[in-house]
C-alpha cells in the first residue's frame, strides 16, 4: 500500500528523521509533502478539505473541519475600470474568521496532531493566531502557548479557552516575539510550530488555488497576493504545479508578490537582484497600515520565494499607503467587498502592474483577497505579560 504522502527535503530530497520536521537536518532545506499524484482522486464533496483530501498532509479525515469553498468573483466592474477583462478575486474574507489563515489552521493543527504534537508554541501578527485559537477546539487534546508583540495583541480575537495561553511581550517587535516563542518552546520542552517552515501551514494555503481552478474557466495567467513570509504564495504555487500534473490546469501562473512600501524587505532585495536578504533590506521596526504583513526580516523564507517567483516568470512589487487605501475603496465600490489593508496591497499591486504592462488586458488574473477588516470582535484575553529586564525577558508583575 502506497503511503498517502511522504516528507522530503525540497532541496536535496532527503527524508527527515523526525515526525514533525521543519528543515532538513542534512542541508537545512525546506521540508515539503509529496503525494502519489497518479493515485490522487478528488472526492465528491462540497467541503474542500474533503474534496482535496488526497492533496493534504492529513491521514485521518475525521480531524478535518467542516468547510465550504470561498467564492471567486469575476470582477467585471473593477476590471473594466482597470482595463482587465478577466480579473478574478478569490474572496477569502468569506472564511469563518474573515481571513485566508483559516485554511492554514485547518490543516496545520491535524498535521501537528498526527505528528504526535500535543502542546506547541506559536506567534503571529494576529490572523494566524486567531485562526489557530478558534480552530484548536476541533482537536481538543492540543494546547497552544501564543506569543504576541504588544503592538499586535489587539489583533488576536478568540473566546477564552483552556487550550490557549496568550503571552504578550511589552515593546517587542513581531520578530522578537517569534524568537521568544521558539526560545520558550525549547526551554519548556514544547514544540515550536515553525511558521513558514511548518509545512502544514503551507499545504493548507493551497486550497484557494485548488478551488479557483475549478471556479475559473480556462487557465489562470497571474496569481497575486500580499506577502509577509509569502507562505501563502509558496503554497499556491505548489498547488498549481500539482494541478498541472493532475490535468486540472494546463500551466502554472506567474506570481506577483506584493508588499507595502514602508515594509518591503523582499521587494527591496528582489529589485536589487539579491539572492538573499542583506542587512540593509531588513526593517528592524516595521510600520504600515497592512499590519498582517509587517515582517521586517524574512531572511529564511526569501530564497525559497525568490526561486519560485523567478521560475514562474513573475515579479515582486511595493505600493504606497495611498495606493492601498485607494484599492480598498475600489473593491468596495465596484465589487461590494470590504477588504483589509493586506488584501488592498495585493489589489494595489495589480493596479500598478496593469498600468505598466498593457498586455495584461487579455490575461486571466487571480487576486487573493486575503482578509477583511475585523470589526467589533472580542479581543483575546491575556494570560501572561512579559517585560524586558537587563536585555532579557521576564514575567511582569
Amino acid at each position: 500500500m502506497v503511503d498517502k504522502f511522504t516528507l522530503k527535503c525540497a532541496t536535496c530530497g532527503a527524508e527527515p528523521d523526525k515526525t514533525f520536521p521543519t528543515t532538513c537536518s542534512l542541508c537545512g532545506g525546506l521540508i515539503d509533502a509529496y503525494y502519489p499524484l497518479d493515485q490522487v482522486e478528488l472526492r465528491n464533496s462540497a467541503n474542500p478539505y474533503l474534496r482535496f483530501f488526497d492533496l493534504l498532509p492529513v491521514r485521518d479525515a475525521a480531524l478535518l473541519p467542516d468547510g465550504a469553498s470561498t467564492p471567486t468573483i469575476h470582477a467585471r466592474n473593477l476590471g473594466k475600470r482597470l482595463g482587465l477583462d478577466r480579473l478574478f478575486l478569490k474572496n477569502e474574507t468569506a472564511n469563518p474568521t474573515g481571513t485566508t489563515k483559516d485554511r492554514m489552521a485547518a490543516i496545520a493543527l491535524p498535521f501537528l496532531y498526527e505528528a504526535g504534537v500535543r502542546h506547541f508554541c506559536a506567534s503571529s501578527t494576529g490572523n494566524s493566531s486567531t485562526a489557530y485559537a478558534q480552530a484548536i477546539g476541533h482537536v481538543p487534546e492540543m494546547k497552544m502557548e501564543l506569543f504576541t508583540a504588544e503592538d499586535f495583541q489587539d489583533r488576536v480575537h478568540y473566546d477564552p479557552s483552556s487550550q490557549v495561553r496568550h503571552h504578550v511581550l511589552r515593546g517587542a517587535s513581531f520578530v522578537e516575539a517569534a524568537d521568544f516563542s521558539a526560545a520558550y518552546a525549547k526551554e519548556h520542552e514544547l514544540v515550536a510550530e515553525g511558521g513558514f517552515f511548518n509545512l502544514g501551514r503551507r499545504e493548507g494555503l493551497k486550497l484557494p488555488w485548488l478551488e479557483a481552478v475549478e471556479q475559473v474557466e480556462g487557465p489562470i495567467d497571474w496569481y497575486v497576493q500580499a506577502s509577509s513570509s509569502a507562505m501563502g504564495v509558496y503554497g499556491i504555487y505548489k498547488a498549481a504545479k500539482e494541478a498541472v500534473a493532475l490535468g486540472l490546469s494546463p500551466r502554472t501562473p506567474r506570481l506577483l508578490c506584493a508588499q507595502q512600501m514602508s515594509c518591503r524587505p523582499m521587494v527591496h532585495a528582489w529589485e536589487e537582484g539579491a539572492e538573499t536578504i542583506q542587512p540593509h533590506h531588513i526593517v528592524p521596526h516595521p510600520t504600515g497600515i497592512a499590519e498582517a504583513i509587517l515582517r521586517g526580516n524574512p531572511t529564511r523564507a526569501y530564497p525559497h520565494i525568490r526561486r519560485i517567483t523567478i521560475e514562474s516568470g513573475g515579479t515582486m512589487m511595493a505600493v504606497t499607503e495611498a495606493e492601498i487605501r485607494h484599492a480598498q475603496t475600489l473593491v468596495l465600490e465596484d465589487e461590494g467587498v470590504r477588504i483589509c489593508p493586506a488584501a488592498g496591497t495585493a489589489v494595489a499591486s495589480i493596479v500598478k502592474l496593469a498600468a505598466q504592462r498593457p498586455e495584461l488586458s487579455g490575461e486571466t488574473i487571480l487576486v487573493n483577497l486575503s482578509g477583511s477588516v475585523r470589526e467589533a470582535a472580542a479581543v483575546a484575553p491575556v494570560d501572561q505579560i512579559w517585560a524586558r529586564t537587563d536585555g532579557d525577558w521576564a514575567p511582569a508583575a
